[in-house]
């Protein structure tokens, strides 16, 4: 929003003393932050001249030798301007004047002295796009009315300051005129000044010719009036001025006056041509793919959630973003239809930001007061009466389903200091209430606070307690330590142990984007699940909220290898994000190993799925699941190698995945797994049970068994642990083989088992018993065969 001076002093009194950029202040101490604080044209040392005398410069063919009177003396300066020429006035930068180009001096051109320059408007630094041909062409010709000597900024009436405010997005109010003078006032205690909506209707009524037909909920307010005979032509020049402060081109007085009320009143209007109209306007959702030319001559493709203004036949406008070309109002229009509305904020959010942003989507899409509504379709029924000569129709056809009633919210003095640590009493916050313009009643110890439809904003007592807040001043507010009652904390210390043993496995935690690219959302993983999309994503490749961590940590293993990294362990504890009917997210832990993992001083090893099974597996036993997960090669995401990787099992509920990533996405071996930590968590852990370590020495017996390809470690191992008992205390898979002398649909796994008896020592009659036991159950279970070699 960019504030005019001169435009929000028609509407309240802003003391003389206070230049702009103290304004500026005193507005940002309520909250409303600004980039920029100026002159509208920051140039020094202007005066009005008048050239009494131009001749040719002697030693060129476009300069001229100018006599200019300034009022007190006569300068000569030399000006390459094809315009400049005796007897008409000019703006004239004296020596040392500083314009946006530099400081002026006095110099000598071809031979010529020179005292001074004569200005464009372009030479002042206004924006290009408020400038005709002309402005940039020559030097600026004033009317004769000007007098000499004066400053020629006061008599363009360009002695304007403004503010450039990045406003808050909950406060829409701040985009007009009257919603800034409130606040002013508010800041200075002054009164806001009633806008003028005074003008005379002919006897013809509109509603006689004249229909609206809105056939959508998603438009609750439409109002429709007509002006006869307007007289297209140049704007007034304040209204052109209060325009450019505003950073709004001027055009015509029509369009101009919509442009003027919108800002006045925050509320957008539509000028639309009559003559090429009809007698309905239709307000409807667009067809999918229906077309439509704007007013900036560009064919629009819409969609079904756009919202349409059209005739009888096709669409004339895009609601709340731009009218369409058809109905334009031209050079030659006589007759005209204004439209205010509102229409839902949410939709014109998403197709401006489709199609076109504008200064009226932007109004829209934070939400518009009715009142205020029917307050500009008045406003500008007035200044087209006064500026365009237009003769305004009787009545107003209105589909109106808002409410109009202002809130009444209820507060006490208590509420507001208990917050804001301050000690007001009830007049003091009642007179803050005032100055903001909303009307109270006290009933015993509660305030009931009237607050105007204008402010969207507030709507609960926390709301008021902010106003009292920022009106009184923060900086008025002395800091005090809080007092309250105190009671231990408590959290969840599970996650920060997982962090803690991941770190003692000697693994580097890692953050990483919750947001990826659409295409990496249902990687990793089999679960069916909705994807969950930003409304509006900087870049496509941050679109998506991640369902699995392991993208992203592919990210940061590409991030790193690029960077010759050549050894990567990490891993992270985050959140997936999904939708299933509602909309939720789970905590997980995911890992990724890559070259050589660190054992110890001067001992690596290459990573392969064992390693990182083991880490798995220190995590499970460390929470407290041993000898109840399982890995099992079943629903194996089609990212992972079928032949590296499983699926991780607690009981029978499969709570993550681990394995090689599939040579088709990496050609290096990247072994990742994931763990859902809400799963397995939620899976209830017995106590930890202790006992002495055995006294009695253990035996350690190996073997291995040639098994079909096909036949897993696992089920070898469950089979060898049922037949142990409880003699066999643990075992171990040391090599995995398959070469010469075993068959190519064959492999030769080696175990290492150790038995133990806390109550004796073992004799090697009693071992072997076992452990001919197991050869024997895994032969026939397995069809495998013992490897003596």
């Amino acid at each position: 929003m960019q504030l005019s001076r001169k435009f929000v002093s028609e509407y309240v009194d802003i003391p003389k003393d206070i230049d702009i950029k103290t304004l500026a202040l005193k507005l940002t101490d309520v909250g409303n932050e600004f980039d920029e604080a100026k002159k509208l044209i920051d140039a020094t040392n202007l005066v009005i001249g008048e050239i009494i005398e131009c001749i040719p410069h002697p030693d060129s063919d476009h300069l001229h030798v100018c006599k200019v009177n300034i009022g007190t003396e006569i300068l000569q300066i030399v000006c390459g301007a094809p315009n400049a020429r005796s007897g008409i006035k000019v703006i004239v930068a004296l020596v040392g004047a500083k314009l946006p180009g530099g400081i002026i001096k006095k110099g000598t051109i071809r031979g010529i002295e020179s005292n001074g320059m004569l200005c464009s408007i372009e030479e002042l630094g206004l924006d290009h796009k408020f400038l005709n041909p002309e402005d940039i062409e020559g030097i600026k010709e004033l009317d004769q009315d000007a007098v000499v000597g004066e400053d020629p900024i006061k008599y363009l009436e360009l002695d304007d300051e403004i503010i450039d405010f990045d406003l808050t997005s909950n406060r829409g109010d701040l985009l007009s005129i009257l919603g800034m003078a409130y606040e002013i006032g508010a800041i200075y205690d002054k009164k806001v000044k009633d806008i003028d909506l005074s003008y005379k209707e002919i006897n013809q009524d509109i509603n006689s010719h004249f229909n609206v037909d809105v056939r959508t909920d998603n438009c609750s307010l439409f109002l429709a009036k007509k002006a006869l005979n307007v007289e297209i032509k140049e704007s007034p020049k304040f209204i052109k001025n209060r325009l450019i402060a505003s950073g709004i081109r001027p055009i015509n007085n029509v369009v101009d006056i919509s442009n003027y009320v919108m800002l006045e009143t925050g509320q957008p209007l539509h000028f639309y041509d009559a003559d090429h109209l009809g007698d309905t306007l239709c307000v409807r959702m667009a067809d999918e793919n229906e077309k439509l030319v704007t007013l900036d001559q560009q064919e629009r493709n819409l969609s079904k959630d756009d919202i349409v203004i059209a005739d009888k036949t096709h669409a004339i406008g895009l609601a709340g973003v731009m009218g369409g070309l058809s109905t334009e109002v031209e050079d030659t229009t006589k007759n005209i239809i204004i439209e205010s509305a509102i229409f839902n904020a949410t939709l014109v959010r998403r197709t401006s930001n489709r199609i076109l942003r504008s200064e009226a989507s932007n109004r829209f899409e934070k939400g518009l007061d009715p009142n205020r509504t029917y307050m500009a379709i008045n406003r500008a029924a007035h200044l087209l009466e006064k500026y365009a000569s237009a003769q305004i129709e009787k009545g107003i056809v209105t589909y109106d389903k808002t409410s109009k009633e202002e809130k009444i919210v209820d507060i006490t003095v208590k509420n507001i200091n208990d917050v804001l640590g301050t000690y007001l009493q009830m007049n003091e916050i009642i007179d803050i209430f005032r100055r903001l313009g909303f009307k109270t009643t006290i009933d015993k110890e509660i305030i009931k606070v009237n607050v105007p439809t204008r402010r969207l904003d507030i709507s609960i007592k926390e709301d008021l307690i902010e106003e009292v807040g920022r009106i009184y001043g923060v900086n008025n507010i002395k800091g005090k330590l809080p007092i309250t009652t105190m009671k231990k904390g408590s959290y969840d210390k599970t996650t920060r142990e997982i962090r803690n043993k991941m770190i003692s496995l000697g693994l580097n935690e890692v953050l990483s984007y919750i947001l990826v690219s659409k295409d990496d959302v249902y990687k990793f993983t089999n679960d069916v699940f909705e994807d969950v999309k930003l409304l509006d994503p900087l870049t496509e490749e941050r679109s998506t909220l991640r369902y699995s961590m392991i993208p992203s940590l592919m990210k940061i293993f590409e991030y790193n290898k690029k960077r010759n990294i050549k050894d990567i362990s990490i891993f992270e504890i985050g959140k997936g994000f999904y939708k299933k009917e509602t909309y939720g997210e789970n905590n997980k832990l995911c890992c990724l190993m890559y070259g050589n993992y660190y054992l110890g001083i001067n001992h690596t090893q290459k990573v392969d799925f064992y390693i990182i099974k083991g880490v798995v597996e220190e995590i499970l036993d460390y929470l407290g699941y041993a000898n109840r997960y399982s890995f099992i090669d079943d629903n194996i995401p089609k990212e992972l190698h079928p032949k590296s990787s499983a699926t991780i099992l607690v009981g029978k509920e499969e709570i993550g995945i681990i394995g090689k990533v599939h040579p088709s996405i990496i050609k290096e071996d990247v072994y990742v797994f994931e763990i859902n930590l809400d799963k397995l968590l939620a899976i209830k852990t017995s106590k930890m049970k202790y006992k002495e370590i055995s006294k009695y020495p253990s035996v350690t017996k190996d073997l291995a068994f040639v098994v079909n390809k096909k036949i897993t470690c696992e089920k070898i191992m469950k089979t060898i642990k049922k037949s142990g008992g409880k003699l066999l205390k643990e075992i171990k898979v040391f090599d995995v083989y398959t070469g010469e002398n075993v068959d190519a649909d064959e492999k030769s796994l080696a175990f290492s088992l150790v038995f133990e008896d806390s109550t004796k020592t073992l004799n090697d009659d009693e071992v072997m018993e076992i452990f001919n036991l197991i050869i024997s159950n895994v032969e026939k279970e397995h069809n495998a065969k013992l490897r003596d070699k």
